[in-house]
């Protein structure tokens, strides 16, 4: 199936929750922000919440540096 990932279109299998997104771009779940079709999804959520066709995901990550 096919997402939009920060804009750019990303195939991923069917049935992937947000958690095992973030593990297979290997972003760790803390300092990562995500958004799916324009509503947060909490630390909490992320295991339970699942992608589907089409489904629109913004990802964040903090960045420190001087």
């Amino acid at each position: 199936m096919n997402i939009t990932l920060n804009g750019s279109t990303k195939e991923i299998a069917d049935g992937v929750a947000v958690d095992e997104l973030l593990e297979t771009l290997a972003l760790g779940p803390e300092g990562v922000a995500v958004e799916l079709n324009g509503e947060l999804v909490g630390l909490a959520e992320r295991e339970s919440v699942r992608l589907v066709d089409g489904d629109a995901v913004e990802l964040v990550t903090l960045v420190g540096g001087g």
